[in-house]
């Protein structure tokens, strides 16, 4: 069964069952796996940082620096263990031709997930990231494939 995960959420499961988010444009969608237990989960994060944020009660699911730490606590709740856990991120297009560095969210976000995955001891085996066009992204907890779509370059596979 495929697992939708929308944007500014994340899901866990294990196998058979994929997990599947659309429309990473600026977004970064990040796949953790525990290569021995298949426990996997994937987050759809649309900023880098919660920071920035005053809001009570904001959804911790929006950002890099709270979602993904979240979605690695569930991880280890179900059963991964932290030496089996391996990344594999997509997204962080450049949407529009005129952003400038400094106004980039998919680069920021990029850069704000690595920067958690580093704190996490969390490492990044595989991605596909930056350019200008949007992705669909399929992670298969039974492999670990990453399976990537878009209009632009049909399918690859991480």
């Amino acid at each position: 069964m495929n697992i939708s995960v929308g944007i500014s959420d994340w899901k866990t499961c294990k196998p058979p069952d994929v997990l599947v988010t659309y429309a990473l444009g600026s977004c970064v969608g990040i796949c953790l796996w525990d290569k021995m237990n298949r426990v996997s989960g994937l987050s759809h994060v649309m900023l880098p940082d919660s920071s920035t944020v005053s809001k009570v009660g904001e959804n911790r699911m929006k950002f890099a620096d709270t979602a993904v730490p979240d979605m690695h606590k569930k991880m280890l709740q179900s059963g991964a263990l932290q030496r089996n856990l391996v990344a594999k991120i997509a997204g962080g297009a450049v949407m529009f031709a005129s952003a400038s560095s400094q106004f980039n969210i998919g680069e920021r976000n990029v850069e704000a997930v690595r920067k958690v995955l580093k704190f996490l001891q969390i490492p990044i085996i595989a991605h596909d990231t930056g350019k200008n066009y949007g992705r669909t992204v399929f992670f298969h907890p039974e492999t670990g494939k990453m399976e990537i779509k878009s209009s632009a370059h049909g399918v690859t596979t991480l």
